[in-house]
């Protein structure tokens, strides 16, 4: 009799230990991924806490967290052949937690190496100067790229950002003297327009100027007061240049 109480004893602590063992917690942004007898079952289970019979079953841990992953630094020519170093950062989450562990023995690995190599063909079909300057469209066609691959295994690809573009020193030179020379062509762009306009009001107060002939004075008697509060003791006295003119008409006839 004692010794049936203790094997039910010890058959009651056995099963309690086994039930405990198959209780698993999981977080708000994990799911459990469940083959029965290496069969998947048709949900995927959590958050919260779940049974997990082993060995009958086993659970796979997926994370439903936004995932970044940082492509390292590609090489790639361009459409121009030009050799630059180009390093990304993608923005992915897992959807469906089944497709994910399938579909794909590694979805991490797996959606790495296709980053890498949609960054190199994609970049490789511009130019260096839409590369530059086309940022926001290319980081559009790569995301749509890699999110259209990556949708069958359950992923998602929220973003993809160019992060940098490392150009040769030979490439980073001659675009600084390309930079240069666009500064200088636009100030003197500017500096004739403003020598146009500057003209136009000459002629307007020159035309002013000689409708009132005592307007001349009075601009001679402004310019002197501004020499006087320099405290300048040189006095300017003009010269008409009519008066000029009229003595070397005179000089020519004689």
């Amino acid at each position: 009799m004692q010794g049936d109480f203790q094997f039910w004893m010890i058959a009651v602590i056995i099963v309690i230990l086994y039930l405990l063992s198959c209780i698993k917690i999981l977080a708000e942004y994990e799911r459990g991924v469940i083959f029965r007898l290496g069969r998947l079952l048709e949900q995927a289970k959590g958050p919260g806490i779940i049974f997990v019979f082993k060995p009958i079953d086993r659970m796979v841990r997926v994370s439903l967290r936004l995932e970044t992953h940082e492509v390292p630094p590609q090489d790639v020519i361009t459409r121009d052949n030009v050799a630059v170093k180009v390093n990304a950062v993608v923005y992915f989450r897992v959807i469906e937690p089944r497709q994910a562990i399938v579909q794909v023995r590694d979805y991490y690995f797996a959606t790495s190496q296709l980053a890498q190599t949609t960054l190199r063909s994609v970049l490789g079909e511009v130019d260096l100067d839409d590369l530059l300057s086309q940022r926001e469209k290319l980081n559009e066609r790569l995301q749509a790229i890699i999110d259209q691959h990556t949708g069958p295994w359950g992923i998602k690809v929220a973003l993809v950002e160019v992060k940098q573009v490392d150009l040769p020193q030979e490439m980073q030179r001659a675009i600084a003297k390309q930079a240069e020379a666009e500064r200088e062509k636009r100030a003197k762009i500017i500096h004739a327009e403003g020598e146009l306009q500057a003209s136009h009001k000459l002629m307007e107060a020159a035309q002013v100027l000689s409708a009132q002939p005592t307007a001349m004075q009075l601009r001679y008697l402004q310019t002197l007061t501004e020499i006087g509060v320099e405290k300048n003791t040189t006095i300017v006295f003009p010269l008409p240049i009519d008066l000029i003119s009229t003595w070397t008409a005179a000089l020519k006839k004689s």
